[in-house]
């Protein structure tokens, strides 16, 4: 099994900065993709942004050029930093990794328990 662990989510004003991170561990034999969603009360979950093992990364227009996804492998770690925050940001946010276990090397697909964002304006 995979487990991942999320940090750093809170409270900020418009304009301000949060930065997230993601921790993945336990049968891991390679990560092929790590991405952030979000959810938003009453709305369905969309995809924020993702990194793969490459280090390409994609972003929803909505948080071009403002958020910023970034990974280290050797702590299979991914980070978000949100910049220029809107209060249109708020959201619970979550984290998810797609690779392949090293139990008998089936794929799998992650998701951590969400952390929230309020953005206040």
């Amino acid at each position: 099994q995979v487990q991942l662990v999320e940090s750093g989510g809170g409270s900020v004003q418009a304009g301000g900065s949060l930065a997230l991170s993601c921790v993945a561990s336990g049968s891991i034999f390679r990560i092929n993709r790590m991405a952030w969603y979000r959810q938003a009360a009453g709305k369905e979950r969309e995809r924020v942004a993702y990194i793969i093992t490459d280090g390409n990364t994609d972003y929803a227009d909505s948080v071009k050029g403002r958020f910023t996804a970034s990974k280290d492998n050797a702590k299979n770690t991914t980070h978000l930093l949100m910049n220029s925050l809107k209060p249109e940001d708020t959201a619970v946010y979550f984290c998810n990794v797609l690779g392949w276990s090293t139990h008998r090397g089936t794929p799998f697909d992650a998701w951590g328990q969400g952390t929230q964002v309020t953005v206040s304006s």
